[in-house]
C-alpha cells in the first residue's frame, strides 16, 4: 500500500470533500474515491502565521486494509482458581488483567473505590458540598485517576511496548479510531467511564473477576513471600503473584509497605500549579489569529514549556505538563484536609478555558527536613505543602489562587478571575503556600514562558494550588528482567504509583510487561 505526505489548511484537512479533491490532486487521480484512501496519521504545524495540516495518507489497493493487529472477539474464556491478584483499577491494572486473560489465567482485580458510575456521585460531592470520600475521588474508583482526568496518550515511551497495539485495544473498547491517527491522541474525559466499563465487563465476561469497595488493608507475608493481601475487615485472599498497581496516590499501600518493612524508596517529582487563561487567549497566541477566532475547524490550541532557572547555583527544571484546552480544573485531593488540583478535558475540548500544571522538579535536597521518615520523605514533603494550601485557603476544598503577575510581584490579589474549578478559589499568597525554590524557579519560569509565548504572562490568568500529583513521590524497587520486587517474592510493583510510568499509555505497556514477567514466573 503506498502512503503520500500532504501539508494542508485546515479547511482542507478536515472537510472530507475538501480532503478527496486535495487527495485526488496529489495522486492525480480524479476517479479516486473516500473509501481507497485512510488517514494515517495527522498532525498540526502552527510556528508560521498560516497553520498547516501535515497529513500522511495511506492508498488502499483493491481489498487491502490497514488490519488491526488485536480483536476483543480472540480473547478466551478463564476460569478456575486464579493465580494472580491485580489490587487496583488503573490503567495498569486493567490491561494487566486484559494480557493475563490472553494467556489462559484468571485475574481478580480488587478496586477500593467504586465502578465508575457510582463513582460520579462522590465527585459530585466534593465539587459541591467539599466532602473527599478517601476511597472514591478523582484518583480513586474503577479506571482510577484516568478516568476522570482526560485521557491523553501521547507517550515518549515507544521502548516500553507496542504502542500502536495499546492504542488499538482501546479503541476496541470503544475509543474513536482518531487515536490511531493524531500525534498527540486524546480519548476526553466524558467518553472514558463507557471505554473503562467495557473493559471490565469484557473481564468478567471471559471469566475474570473484579471486585469494587476492595481496599486492600494488609498483606499476607511469610519470610520473604507475599502469600497474598487481607481484604476490607479480614477476607483473606492467596495467590502466587500480587501485581501492585494502585496509582500514584494510594498513600496507605506505601504505609503497609513501610509497616512490613518491604523496601521502598523516596523518588523525586515535581511540584507547582495550575495555570488557567481563557481558551481564546491560548487560541490567538499559538494559532496567530488576532482578529479572529480560530475558525470550525482547528481543534482547541495547546502549548508545551519548559526552562531552567539558575537557583542556588544549580538549573532546575520548570515546565507545563498535563496541558488540557478547553478544559477543566478538578480536585485531586484523597482525603479531607488537603488541597490537590489537576485537569481534565472533554472529547471536544469545548471549554471556554485553558489550564495546564506548571511545575517545578524537586529532589532529595527539598524534602531533607523528612528524612527520618526514609522511604516516605517525599511523600510527607508533598503531603505537608497540600495540607497548607487546604489550612490556608480556609480548610474545604477550596483552591488558594493569585493572578500570574501578581503572584511575581508579590502582590495578593485584589481580585480573582472566573474559573473552572467548581469548588471555588480564595485570593492567597502562593509563596505561601509553595516552598521558597518552587516559588522562586515558578516566578521566573512564568515571565520566560511569557517571552516565548507572547500574552501568556497576563493579570488575565492566575495559578490554583497546588498541583501535587504529578507522579510517584515512592519508587518500589523491581528486578529488571523479573519485575519482581527486589527482595520480596512474588509482590509485583506495576505502573505509576511503584514509579515506573508516566501516563495512561505508558501505564498500560507496564501493566502488560508486568504480567508476561508474572506468567513466566509462575510457569503456568
Amino acid at each position: 500500500m503506498k502512503q503520500i505526505q500532504m501539508r494542508l489548511k485546515p479547511e482542507q484537512a478536515y472537510e472530507p470533500g475538501a480532503l478527496l479533491l486535495a487527495v485526488q490532486k496529489k495522486t492525480g487521480n480524479n476517479s479516486l474515491s473516500s473509501d481507497q484512501f485512510k488517514i494515517v496519521k495527522r498532525s498540526i504545524d502552527a510556528r508560521k502565521p498560516q497553520v498547516i495540516v501535515q497529513l500522511q495518507v495511506m492508498l488502499l489497493e483493491g481489498d487491502e486494509e490497514d488490519i488491526a493487529e488485536w480483536h476483543v472477539d480472540t480473547l478466551p474464556y478463564v476460569g478456575g482458581r486464579s493465580e494472580v491478584i491485580i489490587v487496583g483499577s488503573g490503567p495498569a491494572g486493567l490491561f494487566a488483567a486484559i494480557r493475563a486473560i490472553e494467556k489462559g489465567l484468571k485475574p481478580i482485580v480488587l478496586e477500593r473505590g467504586k465502578d465508575v458510575q457510582s463513582r460520579r456521585r462522590d465527585l459530585a460531592a466534593i465539587n459541591k458540598e467539599h466532602i473527599v470520600n478517601p476511597h472514591s475521588n478523582y484518583c480513586f474508583g474503577e479506571g482510577g485517576a484516568g478516568t476522570y482526568s482526560d485521557g491523553k496518550l501521547y507517550t515518549r515511551s515507544k521502548k516500553r511496548g507496542d504502542v500502536r497495539l495499546a492504542l488499538e485495544k482501546l479503541v476496541a473498547f470503544g475509543a474513536s479510531g482518531d487515536i490511531l491517527v493524531d500525534a498527540h491522541p486524546h480519548i476526553g474525559t466524558n467518553k472514558l467511564p463507557k471505554i473503562i466499563a467495557s473493559i471490565r465487563e469484557k473481564i468478567i465476561e471471559c471469566g475474570g473477576e473484579v471486585r469494587f469497595d476492595a481496599f486492600v488493608s494488609d498483606f499476607i507475608i511469610t519470610g520473604n513471600r507475599l502469600k497474598g493481601v487481607v481484604v476490607g475487615d479480614g477476607e483473606r485472599l492467596e495467590a502466587q503473584a500480587v501485581v501492585l498497581a494502585t496509582g500514584h496516590s494510594a498513600r496507605d499501600i506505601y504505609h503497609l509497605l513501610d509497616k512490613h518493612n518491604v523496601v521502598h524508596e523516596s523518588k523525586s517529582f515535581a511540584l507547582g500549579v495550575r495555570i488557567e487563561h481563557s481558551q481564546e487567549l491560548i487560541d490567538r497566541i499559538q494559532y496567530h489569529c488576532q482578529d479572529r477566532g480560530r475558525g470550525p475547524y482547528l481543534p482547541a490550541a495547546s502549548y508545551s514549556l519548559v526552562e531552567q532557572v539558575r537557583y542556588k547555583g544549580s538549573d532546575v527544571g520548570v515546565f507545563s505538563f498535563c496541558m488540557c484546552p478547553g478544559g477543566f480544573i478538578v480536585p485531586a485531593a484523597t482525603s479531607s484536609g488537603e488541597v490537590v488540583v489537576n485537569g481534565m478535558s472533554p472529547s471536544r475540548r469545548d471549554s471556554r478555558y485553558s489550564n495546564s500544571g506548571v511545575v517545578v522538579a524537586v529532589d532529595e535536597s527539598d524534602y531533607i527536613a523528612f528524612k527520618k521518615e526514609k522511604g516516605l520523605a517525599a511523600l510527607r514533603y508533598q503531603q505537608e505543602i497540600e495540607q497548607r494550601a487546604c489550612e490556608l485557603a480556609g480548610g474545604t476544598q477550596a483552591a488558594p489562587a493569585q493572578r500570574v503577575v501578581d503572584f511575581t510581584k508579590n502582590k495578593v490579589s485584589d481580585s480573582l478571575l472566573d474559573t473552572s474549578y467548581q469548588p471555588g478559589v480564595v485570593s492567597v499568597d502562593m509563596k505561601e503556600v509553595l516552598p521558597s525554590k518552587v516559588s522562586y524557579v515558578l516566578d521566573k519560569g512564568l515571565q520566560r514562558f511569557g517571552k516565548k509565548m507572547r500574552g501568556y504572562y497576563t493579570n488575565e490568568a492566575q495559578i490554583l494550588g497546588v498541583e501535587s500529583r504529578t507522579s510517584s513521590p515512592v519508587k518500589i524497587p523491581r528486578d529488571g528482567i523479573t519485575c519482581e520486587h527486589s527482595v520480596l517474592k512474588g509482590l509485583y510493583p506495576c505502573g505509576e504509583g511503584a514509579g515506573y510510568a508516566g501516563g495512561i499509555i505508558s501505564a498500560i505497556l507496564d501493566g502488560e510487561r508486568v504480567m508476561d514477567a508474572v506468567m513466566y514466573n509462575i510457569k503456568l
